[in-house]
């Protein structure tokens, strides 16, 4: 039975979910003028997905929000991508994080949006915390709540446990 209360998040959930990748965009974007937020960016997405699977459920937030598939590799990648960027200057010679191009040199622009590695390196904690959340997202919204109830009882060619056999002192009075 579907409510008012149900049709209400659901076109919340949706409304919200361009916003939240504006404000995702402006905290990374950010990071040139100030210190760039991947993780910040990454948990405001993942609050966006976790609206829709609350509102739409776990199917329903899957066939609105199709890339939700594809987490483990947002995952991967994001951790690849942020490992190669902090890892980078090693190959060259140079300390852990160093920024390319280094300070004073010609940045490459994309309008007004500068390339380097901050970056690179926000881009993929971003990545990396989408992924890891619409995973766990993922799992708590698909839990089987009868899943536990089976582990608890004894198979059926066995007789219960009285609770007294593979005790050492079973058999001795208090």
């Amino acid at each position: 039975m579907v409510t008012h209360r149900d049709v209400l998040l659901g076109g919340v959930a949706r409304l919200l979910w361009g916003p939240s990748l504006v404000v995702a965009v402006s905290l990374i974007v950010k990071g040139y003028t100030d210190v760039g937020d991947g993780f910040a960016a990454g948990v405001v997405v993942a609050l966006g997905i976790s609206l829709s699977y609350l509102a739409l459920g776990p199917e329903g937030a899957e066939r609105v929000l199709p890339f939700l598939r594809h987490s483990p590799l947002f995952l991967v990648g994001g951790l690849v991508l942020a490992l190669t960027a902090g890892f980078f200057p090693l190959a060259l010679g140079e300390p852990l994080f160093s920024h390319h191009p280094a300070p004073g040199e010609d940045v490459v622009h994309i309008g007004s949006l500068e390339l380097f590695t901050p970056l690179l390196f926000d881009l993929g904690v971003f990545l990396l915390v989408v992924g890891v959340l619409s995973v766990l997202l993922h799992q708590l919204a698909t839990v089987d709540p009868d899943a536990g109830s089976q582990a608890d009882e004894p198979p059926a060619d066995q007789p219960p446990d009285d609770g007294a056999s593979g005790r050492a002192d079973a058999g001795r009075a208090s």
